[in-house]
């Protein structure tokens, strides 16, 4: 068996890798890992808040932990030192996700692992943790999807007909129909505002229903907002 995969598979439960070698292997294994966690993040994000700088954080963190780690081992007043040095140090960077929170403790972790040499703790850890965020990134888990756009349009004429006209073209497109509001006018001719969250059948054919509402009579201003799948509302 190769040494980097005795070390890999037994430091955890037999004797740890000790020189300028062990220190670099772990290191290396360490930044591996964070570029890992690096790229699930990236595949796993549906929000807005995207930093390219926090990314980076999440790659360099292990092997930094790991490094401290490395530090203070068997050295009580180091460990001391370094303790002090982070309490004069303050972090002022307000995550604005909690999933953010996670991948920052996930890395932290890692670290910890990787610098206490328990090498094969820290791969399962990342294999673990990896499945579960793709997991919850493809069933969409704890995500309530109830519209996929909000349609505003002006009815002017009469009232009854237009409603009932609107709800049918609405119901050939949708498979459900929230009303928002209904703003109503005072014009001679009658006028109102009214708004929807519609689920559509078919997502990409949203055209078709901004189409066919244009070219359909007493209906003007039509506004229709498609709410993307990384949009958080």
């Amino acid at each position: 068996m190769p040494p980097f995969l005795e070390t890999l598979l037994n430091s955890d439960h037999g004797a740890p890798a000790h020189g300028l070698a062990g220190v670099v292997f772990g290191m290396l294994l360490a930044l591996l890992i964070g570029q890992i966690i690096g790229w699930v993040y990236q595949v796993t994000h549906r929000t807005l808040s995207y930093s390219q700088t926090f990314v980076a954080s999440l790659v360099v963190m292990p092997p930094l932990v790991g490094l401290m780690m490395s530090l203070v081992a068997g050295s009580i007043a180091l460990a001391f030192g370094m303790v002090a040095v982070f309490a004069m140090v303050r972090f002022r960077n307000v995550l604005k996700d909690t999933r953010d929170t996670t991948f920052v403790l996930w890395s932290i972790i890692e670290g910890l692992a990787v610098g206490t040499q328990r090498y094969s703790t820290a791969v399962v850890t990342l294999l673990c943790m990896t499945v579960a965020f793709a997991y919850l990134r493809l069933t969409l888990f704890g995500s309530r999807h109830t519209h996929d756009v909000s349609l505003r349009v002006s009815l002017l004429g009469d009232m009854k007909v237009l409603q009932t006209r609107l709800r049918e073209i609405l119901d050939r497109h949708c498979a459900r129909i929230r009303a928002q509001s209904t703003s109503a006018f005072a014009m001679a001719s009658g006028s109102c505002e009214v708004a929807y969250s519609l689920l559509l059948r078919d997502p990409s054919r949203h055209e078709e229903l901004r189409q066919e509402l244009h070219e359909t009579d007493g209906f003007s201003n039509v506004a229709l907002v498609v709410h993307h799948e990384e949009w958080e509302m």
